[in-house]
């Protein structure tokens, strides 16, 4: 059986997420805050759509679910609002994810301690001089 878009769970947050009202030529709002299925990943959901007027800056642990092809509901108990948006966003942070399993790449030593010595002399303004004029070379 497919699943339906009706009440499907889109996105969840740990602790207090913060709600961004955005004005202009795509008016719209974020909530944005930390995903409750990884601590260490944030979780940014915009909302094409005109915000409640209730609905407050900051909530609490809140979930975003979709009701039908245009609605959703944000549920942050006690309170709960359905919004009308022409397009919602998910966006997942995943670099500590990412990075944690994917090694940097090794720098051989030799360039380390070439960057090491051009940033030191560039620290000074006749050491930018002399950079600028080994530059024109």
């Amino acid at each position: 059986m497919p699943e339906t878009r009706a009440d499907r769970l889109i996105a969840v947050f740990r602790g207090t997420v913060t709600c961004v009202r955005e004005t202009g030529v795509s008016p719209g709002f974020t909530l944005r805050g930390v995903s409750a299925a990884n601590d260490q990943e944030s979780l940014i959901v915009t909302f094409l759509a005109d915000a409640p007027e209730d609905l407050p800056r900051r909530l609490a642990a809140p979930s975003v679910q979709a009701v039908d092809t245009q609605c959703y509901r944000i549920e942050s108990p006690p309170r709960q609002w359905l919004i009308w948006a022409r397009t919602l966003h998910v966006h997942r942070d995943v670099r500590v994810g990412f990075f944690g399993v994917v090694p940097p790449p090794a720098v051989p030593l030799r360039k380390r301690l070439f960057w090491t010595v051009v940033f030191a002399v560039a620290r000074s303004r006749a050491g930018l001089r002399l950079l600028r004029v080994l530059r024109r070379d």
